[in-house]
């Protein structure tokens, strides 16, 4: 191939998943091997295996392709994805059990991936507490007290209410007056054994009151129309309770005399009706109803608004479509789990546009898929977000790749 005509060196993410999809097809490999693997699946040029470029003070020269690969390598090893084969030097292959999650290790703080906007975290959520910059929004999905964990674990009920408030303080001290903290939980929770709902909602929103002191602003609904019927044992099996469809977005803030919110920012197109109404001059009737509660006079609804105020009744499906079916085809092809969880980002843009201002930073303290990130990224506010296992936060980088200042460093697991 003539030098005017040569691949672009891949990106450091798109190495790294051929990387470990070269693992998964291999029972061992040695770097020789997986060096001509990568060439013959097309991921690098053969050529490119012998050039050597002079790195560091010294000038030494070193061949910065087999770096990159090593260090993916190193990646991998760290993440407990592959491992040396014992007594042979060099040769690496897949490790058992390697669909164990690899958690960020106490106290430690490493940067997974960053954009202008942002920086994803592999650390625990008490990470935040180091955070210097006002903080205008807390938005997070944390993980709900099921009766049968999924593979990130989670706290039970009576665990829940300390386990969210130990997980606040910390970014609470850089939260902005007026600032807002949104909790996507479960409605669907049982006393168990019983088709008894638990009241762990209701503790958990009086001890942010009390041990926080935050002001509960709403109980925002989220109705999830393509939720799978449920729960099973008692409305499918057992006919004692109807199928659920929603589940509660609880809203804090730090100061409601000063909150940031503004419905402006998330107006809805008015309905045809509505323009009819006002077309004509708005209403025509002067009533009472509700003994003087609600009253109508002529000309009401006849000045021209942009648009219509969203009620706290928030419809929005599951994410799909082509972009979401990609993003899951990369995360497969990369070996990489996918988290089991996923909060839609229609959700999470509509509560970031109406909670804050351009330019604002956002925070999340249970990354997942980084919904809040990306929302936060394409809706132009800041984000840092930390993710305490570092497959769900690799997997998550392919959200990112294309966004402006995308770099994924991977020395998170050095």
């Amino acid at each position: 191939m003539k030098k005017g005509n040569r691949r672009p060196a891949p990106g450091q993410q798109d190495l790294f998943a051929a990387v470990r999809a070269a693992y998964q097809g291999a029972t061992q490999m040695d770097n020789d091997q997986l060096y001509d693997k990568l060439a013959s699946n097309g991921v690098i040029e053969l050529g490119s295996l012998d050039e050597r470029t002079p790195i560091g003070r010294t000038a030494q020269r070193h061949n910065t392709m087999k770096r990159r690969v090593r260090w993916i390598q190193q990646t991998l090893k760290a993440m407990g994805a592959i491992e040396r084969v014992p007594g042979q030097r060099g040769t690496w292959q897949l490790k058992s059990g390697e669909e164990q999650l690899t958690a960020a290790a106490p106290g430690r703080v490493l940067v997974a991936f960053s954009t202008n906007l942002g920086l994803a975290l592999w650390a625990d959520c008490s990470a935040l507490g180091s955070l210097n910059e006002p903080t205008s929004l807390v938005l997070s999905s944390p993980p709900y007290p099921l009766a049968r964990p999924r593979a990130y674990g989670n706290p039970t009920q009576d665990q829940f209410s300390e386990f969210i408030c130990r997980s606040l303080e910390p970014v609470l001290r850089s939260l902005v007056p007026g600032g807002s903290v949104c909790l996507n939980v479960s409605n669907d929770i049982f006393r168990a054994g019983t088709p008894a709902r638990s009241t762990y909602l209701e503790r958990l929103t009086l001890d942010i009151e009390r041990r926080l002191g935050l002001f509960l602003m709403d109980r925002l609904i989220w109705v999830n129309p393509s939720k799978p019927p449920g729960p099973t044992m008692w409305a499918c099996r057992e006919r004692v309770q109807l199928v659920h469809s929603y589940e509660p977005v609880l809203w804090f803030s730090s100061d409601p005399a000063r909150c940031l919110a503004d419905n402006n920012r998330v107006l809805k197109p008015h309905t045809a009706r509505h323009q009819q109404l006002q077309a004509k001059g708005g209403e025509q009737r002067d009533a009472e109803y509700g003994d003087g509660a609600h009253r109508l006079r002529p000309g009401s609804f006849s000045g021209a608004t942009e648009g219509s105020i969203p009620r706290n009744v928030l419809q929005f499906p599951h994410e799909a479509g082509k972009p979401a079916a990609e993003f899951r085809a990369a995360v497969q092809a990369s070996g990489l789990p996918a988290h089991g969880a996923l909060m839609p980002r229609a959700l999470a843009r509509f509560l970031i546009e109406f909670l804050t201002p351009p330019g604002a930073l956002v925070a999340d303290l249970f990354g997942g898929w980084l919904t809040t990130g990306i929302e936060a990224e394409e809706t132009g506010r800041r984000w840092v977000v930390t993710e305490r296992f570092a497959q769900y936060i690799a997997a998550s980088a392919w959200r990112f790749k294309d966004a402006p200042g995308f770099h994924s460093s991977f020395d998170f697991v050095s």
